[in-house]
Parts: structure tokens; sequence; C-alpha cells
């Protein structure tokens, strides 16, 4: 596994994916995909996040315990990103942001 990760999880993010990975019975052999949806032009493009077996183009990370999947050309877009996780009286979900260098 490579030792630099482009993205990493905070401790909330990472308690949610490991419920996420109990509560919904994801199969063992799945990992968390995160990456890029959309092309980078006008309308720019969209982070996502999933479940997913690992294809011959990803590169594989461990982060806080949860094995993540990135296809390679994904990285560059993803580096120094963090994912979070905002549960709130408006909305919840994940959160990605960029980390200040």
């Amino acid at each position: 596994m490579p030792t630099i990760t482009p993205v990493t999880l905070t401790p909330k993010a990472a308690a949610e994916v490991q419920n996420i990975f109990e509560t919904k019975n994801i199969p063992k052999e799945y990992s968390l995909r995160i990456g890029i949806k959309g092309s980078g032009g006008c309308s720019g493009f969209t982070f996502m996040l999933g479940f997913d077996k690992k294809k011959e183009s990803d590169l594989e990370y461990d982060l806080n315990g949860i094995n993540i999947l990135v296809e390679k050309k994904h990285t560059m877009y993803l580096m120094d990103m963090e994912v979070d996780f905002h549960e709130g009286a408006d909305a919840k979900g994940f959160t990605f942001v960029k980390k200040p260098s």
C-alpha cells in the first residue's frame, strides 16, 4: 500500500463508515471507494463515496482501519482532502474539505 494518502478521514467519518459496514451488511470483500464524478470542466466535478471491489486501476490505502480504494487518475483531485461526517438538525452526511497546506 502507498505510504502517502491523498485523502484522510476524520474520526467521525471513520466511525460512520464502520457503522455503515456493520448495519448495511456490506460484504467483507468490499472497501470504501473515494473518488470524483464529472470532468472538472465548466461544471466541475463532485466527490463521491461508495462501497466497491478493488479494480486493477485502484490504489489501496488503510485509513483508521478502513480499507480505501482510489482510482489512480483521481488521486491528484483528492490530494489534501479530508472526509468528515456532519450530523445536525438541518442535514447529515459526509463532507469533503480541503486541508490547509
